[in-house]
This record gives structure tokens, sequence and C-alpha cells, in this order.
């Protein structure tokens, strides 16, 4: 009777609004201080309610992070800094990738943490996406070529990080100015498009004074190697010899610029690149480097 009356007084109890329960908190009293039939029920019913719904809410929110870290084998494959997404997807449909052992051909095909991925033969891991600035100082070069008079651009950012990153685009050893460096394939293969929307912008130094229409000229576009080339800007320097100019340009490649002065018969004595992508040389100095800023990096995706 003890039991009932006990679990009657619970279910009572509850519905604080309803009129009876002002009688019935008197007979709980009593009940506490039966001391010994107060705890099996205490341990039997309460205790596990409480212990039950914990387990519950982890077992049902364990997943959720799981699959929040899924990432697609074509972007697992870029992040590794093996190749773009675009060229991943190829080699996921011939037939190169594995994944857990199995070849894996589906298209939108998701990693899952733990899973690993064979691409061609070997172990790839996804690495953090790095991107670095360098002002680029004279007698450094990105060509991988043995030679006594220059040494490698990497050697100037290898203590920045242990992600193998690559320069964008390509400086040999006389010009400097600013260099951008990632392990962000897909952005280094958009740099390196011919179409590209970003703009550059190089300070040249001649050896003569750029004849005024000669800058005309090449302002209205010049071809080289039967391809048209169109210049966004070009002016004199202000407060500066004439054979100081700033050229705008929307490729990366350095040896157009030259190019375009020595089609004219100048010689090039020097090219500085000043700004990269709305990137400046503003606090870093020749020869430093630094982090791109989250923003940063967000405006060079969408450049």
């Amino acid at each position: 009777m003890n039991k009932k009356e006990g679990n009657n007084k619970r279910n009572t109890s509850r519905p604080n609004s309803s009129r009876p329960s002002s009688n019935k908190p008197k007979p709980a009293m009593p009940k506490r201080a039966q001391g010994p039939k107060k705890v099996k029920p205490s341990t039997d019913d309460a205790t596990p309610k409480r212990t039950t719904k914990p387990l519950k809410a982890t077992s049902n929110n364990s997943p959720k992070p799981l699959k929040s870290d899924d990432i697609r084998l074509n972007k697992y494959i870029s992040n590794s800094g093996i190749c773009s997404r675009r060229d991943a997807d190829i080699y996921i449909q011939s037939g190169n990738v594995k994944v857990n052992g199995q070849v894996v051909t589906e298209m939108g095909y998701k990693v899952k943490p733990g899973d690993v991925v064979n691409f061609d033969g070997s172990i790839i891991s996804p690495e953090r996406k790095e991107y670095i600035l360098l002002n680029k100082p004279k007698n450094f070069t990105t060509s991988n070529e043995d030679d006594a008079d220059h040494r490698n651009v990497m050697e100037l950012v290898r203590v920045a990080t242990k992600a193998k990153i690559q320069p964008i685009g390509r400086m040999d050893k006389n010009t400097t100015g600013l260099l951008v460096f990632t392990n962000d394939t897909d952005m280094i293969r958009k740099f390196s498009l011919p179409n590209q929307k970003s703009t550059k912008i190089y300070q040249v130094s001649l050896d003569k004074n750029l004849k005024f229409e000669d800058l005309e000229k090449i302002s209205g576009g010049v071809t080289l190697d039967g391809h048209r080339l169109y210049v966004d800007e070009i002016s004199y320097i202000e407060n500066e010899p004439k054979t100081e100019i700033g050229l705008k340009l929307r490729t990366s490649n350095v040896k157009v610029v030259r190019s375009i002065f020595e089609s004219f018969s100048y010689n090039v004595l020097k090219v500085d690149r000043v700004s990269f992508a709305g990137l400046t040389k503003k606090n870093l100095p020749r020869g430093n480097w630094r982090f791109l800023t989250e923003q940063e990096i967000i405006n060079l995706k969408n450049v």
C-alpha cells in the first residue's frame, strides 16, 4: 500500500496549478522521514532516468560532427596539393583513387574522418590551406635549376610553414616585388589562366627615357609572338625620370613585362611588382614575408 500511495503522490504533485496540491505535499514530509524506504525508489527510478538522458543525447549527437567533417573526394585530393579539383575528377573517373582499399569512381563521393585515401599508389592527406606574401629581393628565383649565381625563393619562406607551398607564377633573379605562395592548387591554376581578371602593377626601369609615342603605342596594346596583349594602364612615374614607368597588366608572367619594352628596343634594367591582385608592399620590407589575412584570401578567391 505504501508503494502505490507513493506513486500516486508523485503523479499528483507535478501539476502545481491544481487545487488539491496544497493537501498532498503534507504527506510527502513523513515519507522523506521514512529513511530506508526512500532509498530504493530513488536509486531505481530517479537515478537511471538522469543517466540515460545524457547517454541518449550524446548518442544522437555524435554522428553530427562526423558529417560536418566529411569532405568531397576531389577536394580532399586538391587539399593534399597534388592537383586541382577538376583534375582530381579525371583521376577519380579513371580509377586511380582508392578509399579504404576500394576503388572509387563516384563523383561527389565524401571522405569520412579516418578514411585512408590512396592516390595513384600513394597514401595522401589533406593540408590546411596556407597563403603567404613575400616581398622578393634580387638574386632569388622561382626556378629549380642549380645555379651558383642565384638561390631559390623557397629559402625565404621555408620557416613559415611545413605545408607544400609553391609560388604563383615565375620570377627571375633580377625581378623583385610581390610573390604569393600557397598550397591551394585551385588558386595557383586560377592565376595561371591567360584570361584572369586580377591586375598586377609593375614599376619598370629602362636604360633610356621612354618616348611618349611609344608609351601611347603600348597603351593601345602590343602583339607578342602572335598573341595580342592588352595593357590596362601605362604612365610615367610622378617625380621620377622618364626611365621609370608604371605598368598595369592582368598577366602574372613577368617575362611579358620585359618583352613589351624590348619589342620597342628598350633594355629593361629592373622590374618590381608593387601590387598583386590588390595586395601591396605596405609594411612589408624587401626580403620579408607575412601570412595573408582572411579578408585578403577571400578577395583573392573572388577576383
